[in-house]
């Protein structure tokens, strides 16, 4: 595909505005660390919820989307889908104890949560393990996504292509590291408006186009199974578009009944985490940590996937050669074959947004482990805010060396993708109950990280079995472990619990600590932050649904969504006051 004066206009506009951000949030990015790394915990929940959904919609997501479409129909979305469930558990039950909790990261929690030296092996490990391990093999797969896109859009080398890719990552982990986590937010909120808009452009012409003869075209040319919204239920199905795909009762279990609150995922962590959590102690106060959640949330599921569900059910018609293991670049196949002189600059620039958003945060957010928790905790506990800085900047660069590594040997965005889900199954329950149950321990959560890698390689590699067997014994497992350690351990010492609890002041199995304090527990409202997880759970989903209807012209269904979601809505103020989550 060539590109004209306009399109290399587009793309260079974009590029100065991006770096013109950083330069104008460089200064106060240099004055501390918690402005470095939380923009002095003074992010408006908008910014914040706009840059957690900037982030979460990286160069890999369209193409993945429109793969699985491309080879499961809608329905194959509850891969993902099933993870709002957590995601608002996250913005009812923990967004407000993250903002009020003080500290700089995720990580240095567990040295609020627990005490001693397996609290502090559990934070160095995690440092590492997540701020490098997991942050590298994340930023290996977008790279990778972008990659691919290039390669598509230009007919580059794989070579060619990572140079570029190399490239625009060095510009990146510049302007990430100039401007810390206030430029990357202001960003994240241009680059999300300029990535929609280019996916929405992009639809609009494919679905529109004479090859596929829009809505009602595309719905004839496409067989029922691929249009419906929930999977049926037998045996796995095929991937031609003459079979009708059905899935497993058990495969559909692990995704709606298990998976979002058992595994941990970047992004979705059961309780909150990573740079979610990030978000929300950037917040200036405990509502507006709740607000961003809950924009994040309805953004992340109602407003980002029907492009990429369109441009995916497209690609079945036109790309018929595509094999399983190609779906992914249908849509690159798309962008290069229906976009006009002009519209190419801007759905590129669309594209760099979407994984520039996503690289910034997981360089920024993987230094501030590397920083706050391995090198100023252990290597230089009384080094100067300067050099914290410092380091800040130089690890930034080489997080963005190493992930360039990674990704000439990641194998692909979905293998990587199916990896992190297992091998971070039956950790989330700990994730969650910490905050919640005060026998939790140390150790509890060290097995509970550790557990899922041992019971995975056993269940895939020695036993043969895929998903969902492999979730099942991977989940059962560690949750066996984890509970049979904490009770075969001592309970966190009464000065940690004591400290913890008069920070959080959480709700929950407290009370042998609030003896300690001569105090009652407050469970009151509980019931009631139940009843806001619930009715907004149906209000996303319904929405969602709405949407879709919406788009297909299915008026009567599309009616009934409509109407059950201004009910839960009206169900959620309700419960939201009850449960003075905003007012605690």
């Amino acid at each position: 595909m060539t590109f004209e004066w306009i399109d290399w206009a587009v793309l260079i506009a974009f590029f100065a505005v991006s770096i013109g951000i950083g330069l104008r949030y460089a200064s106060s990015a240099g004055k501390s660390v918690s402005e470095f790394f939380l923009g002095g915990r003074s992010l408006p929940w908008w910014i914040a919820g706009t840059s957690m959904v900037a982030t979460t919609f990286a160069a890999d997501t369209p193409l993945l989307v429109a793969g699985i479409v491309a080879k499961n129909g809608i329905s194959g979305n509850w891969i993902w889908w099933n993870m709002l469930l957590g995601g608002l558990l996250t913005t009812f039950f923990f967004a407000k104890y993250w903002r009020r909790s003080g500290v700089m990261t995720e990580v240095e929690l567990i040295e609020l949560r627990y005490g001693g030296k397996p609290a502090a092996f559990l934070r160095g490990f995690k440092a590492v393990y997540l701020g490098l391990f997991m942050n590298v093999i994340i930023i290996g797969w977008v790279n990778l996504a972008m990659v691919n896109i290039l390669k598509g859009f230009f007919d580059l080398s794989e070579m060619q292509a990572l140079i570029y890719v190399g490239i625009a990552m060095l510009f990146v982990a510049i302007y990430s590291a100039i401007s810390g986590l206030m430029g990357v937010a202001i960003t994240d909120v241009i680059q999300f408006l300029i990535a929609m808009l280019g996916c929405i452009v992009l639809a609009i012409l494919v679905v529109n186009s004479d090859r596929v003869g829009g809505i009602s075209g595309l719905q004839a040319k496409l067989p029922s199974w691929s249009m419906s919204f929930f999977p049926s239920f037998g045996q796995t199905g095929g991937d031609s578009i003459s079979t009708a795909l059905t899935i497993s009762v058990g495969a559909f279990f692990a995704r709606i009944g298990i998976q979002w609150w058992a595994s941990w995922y970047p992004g979705s962590e059961p309780g909150g985490g990573g740079y979610v959590a990030q978000r929300m102690m950037s917040c200036r106060t405990e509502k507006d940590a709740v607000y961003s959640t809950l924009l994040f949330q309805v953004a992340h599921y109602c407003l980002r996937p029907w492009p990429w569900i369109l441009v995916g059910l497209s690609a079945i018609v036109l790309y018929p050669q595509l094999g399983a293991g190609e779906k992914e670049m249908g849509f690159v196949l798309a962008m290069k074959d229906f976009l006009p002189v002009g519209l190419r600059g801007l759905l590129l620039a669309a594209f760099f947004a979407a994984y520039m958003s996503t690289i910034s945060t997981q360089l920024n957010w993987g230094a501030s482990y590397m920083v706050n928790d391995l090198y100023k905790r252990f290597i230089a506990p009384e080094g100067t805010e300067k050099q914290m800085i410092l380091a800040s900047r130089v690890v930034t660069l080489l997080l963005m060396v190493i992930a360039l590594f990674i990704t000439t040997i990641i194998g692909t965005i979905e293998n990587a993708w199916g990896f992190i889900i297992e091998c971070g199954a039956g950790l989330g329950l700990v994730l969650i109950l910490r905050w919640y149950w005060w026998r939790i321990n140390a150790w509890s959560e060290i097995t509970a990280t550790v557990a899922p890698f041992a019971a995975y390689a056993v269940a895939a590699f020695g036993l043969k079995m895929s998903f969902p067997e492999s979730f099942f014994i991977t989940v059962g497992f560690t949750t066996v472990a984890w509970i049979s350690v904490t009770y075969l351990t001592q309970p966190e010492s009464d000065a940690v619990l004591i400290k913890f609890y008069q920070r959080i002041r959480p709700k929950g199995w407290w009370q042998p600590v609030a003896n300690k304090l001569n105090q009652q527990m407050d469970n009151v409202g509980t019931g009631s932050l139940f009843g806001s997880w619930i009715s907004a759970t149906v209000m996303v989903y319904s929405i969602l649904f709405f949407t879709g209807k919406l788009i297909f012209a299915d008026w009567t269904w599309a009616g009934i969504y409509a109407v059950v979601a201004v009910i839960a809505f009206i169900l959620l103020n309700y419960f939201v006051k009850r449960s003075k989550i905003l007012t605690d």
